[in-house]
């Protein structure tokens, strides 16, 4: 069970970090009405005003960059909790931008899973 989460963990983070960094308006897949996004402090609900956000961030291209990925069962429905840390780099700028993200996903049909909670900070200092 243990490794199943983590495999579902790492391949859920693998797959939105792709689209994030190469179709980031397919993102709006992953999420469902119910879905909770909070953006460094600012609570938005609901898959169109999270696409909505996520697409008019001040920056077009850039790449994350994975150094942790955390997993672990949260519930008998079969929900995973996922927390990511790593690095942003943005076209154009020198430095990296640290950050941490947590999901948390819940099955939905055919063995997928959609984001019900997704919480991301910058990390500074």
């Amino acid at each position: 069970m243990e490794e199943q989460v983590e495999m579902v963990g790492k391949a859920f983070v693998d797959h939105y970090y792709h689209l994030f960094d190469n179709n980031r308006a397919a993102l709006v897949s992953l999420y469902q009405p119910t879905s909770t996004l909070t953006f460094e402090g600012q609570q938005i609900l609901g898959v169109d005003k999270i696409s909505n956000k996520l697409n008019n961030l001040p920056f077009d291209q850039c790449r994350h960059v994975i150094s942790t990925i955390d997993s672990q069962p949260s519930s008998s429905t079969g929900g995973i909790l996922v927390f990511v840390s790593g690095c942003l780099q943005l076209q154009g700028e020198e430095h990296h931008l640290r950050f941490s993200q947590m999901f948390h996903l819940i099955p939905a049909l055919q063995g997928s899973f959609f984001v019900q909670n997704d919480i991301f900070r910058l990390n500074y200092g």
